[in-house]
């Protein structure tokens, strides 16, 4: 009975995430679908009577036949990945097709709040990420243009999409903290001068401005005024990241790219790690 109900909350959670694109919940539904996977493997392999060992041990067999299974689904399409002409660290532009935000409530919602807390708009920007998918990022600032807040809708699927938000400051110091939400694997490495926090759990852009201030007040750091072209600067990170990331031996050297893939052996298997992390605990690896 238990596995039944199991498995029906997956099937319903999976049903509302595609209209959601809610990352808990789809945590939570990777969670319910690999345990209920798990018992029902257990209970027919006993009931058909394919083994009289205890049902923990079937469970647990079929547990890791899941993980097993998993490890090589992400595996290939980390790899396909590497090999498809997407874009690891895409080109951004100014979006010109009116297209910005969604006319869904839960995201209006957050244009609300930004309004209502004096943040301004500063430049609504896009990325070709391939096969027709673009990317859209609008970018505000608050009053003292100390908190850059980039809104990122990412497509789901067809008919869903998500927002996530990332909040970055300069300091005195020249360090750049960012804190984020973002709940796609990266892998790869940040410059010395950045402090990322990744916080997928946090959904609401209030919480996430508070954790980031509380990091910089945590820090001893004071915030100095962007004066960089939101533009200019996010293409500027894009090449930098690129750059570091096949300096380190994370991305190939461009001219084996077409060859070999992207990544490397090893930044295949870091990015692999974190796909682990974040689907199943909400959390980037920490190196």
């Amino acid at each position: 009975m238990v596995i039944v109900v199991l498995g029906v909350a997956s099937l319903i959670s999976s049903y509302a995430n595609r209209r959601l694109a809610s990352p808990p919940l789809a945590i939570i539904n990777r969670w319910l679908r690999w345990i209920s996977f798990s018992g029902a493997i257990a209970w027919l392999t006993a009931y058909i009577g394919w083994s009289s060992r205890p049902f923990w041990v079937l469970f647990a067999t079929a547990f890791l036949l899941w993980l097993l299974l998993e490890t090589i689904y992400n595996w290939l399409a980390i790899a396909a990945l590497s090999q498809s002409p997407v874009p690891l660290f895409p080109k951004f532009s100014i979006n010109t097709t009116g297209e910005e935000w969604p006319a869904i409530s839960r995201i209006i919602n957050v244009r609300d709040w930004l309004r209502k807390n004096g943040y301004k708009p500063v430049q609504p920007l896009l990325a070709d990420i391939g096969n027709g998918i673009q990317l859209r990022v609008s970018v505000y600032q608050d009053p003292e243009a100390k908190l850059r807040v980039q809104v990122l809708f990412i497509p789901i699927n067809a008919a869903a999409v998500t927002v996530c938000f990332s909040v970055a400051s300069e300091t005195e110091s020249g360090m750049r903290y960012i804190t984020d939400n973002l709940f796609l694997p990266f892998g790869g490495f940040y410059p010395e001068n950045w402090s990322v926090e990744r916080r997928p759990w946090i959904r609401r852009l209030d919480k996430l401005v508070r954790r980031h201030l509380r990091r910089i007040e945590k820090a001893g750091e004071v915030m100095v005024p962007w004066e960089s072209d939101p533009l200019e600067d996010l293409n500027e990170q894009q090449r930098d990241l690129d750059r570091l990331n096949t300096e380190l031996g994370f991305l190939y050297p461009p001219h084996l790219r077409d060859e070999n893939g992207k990544m490397t052996f090893e930044g295949r298997y870091r990015v692999w790690k974190e796909v682990w992390m974040l689907n199943y605990l909400g959390r980037p690896y920490r190196y």
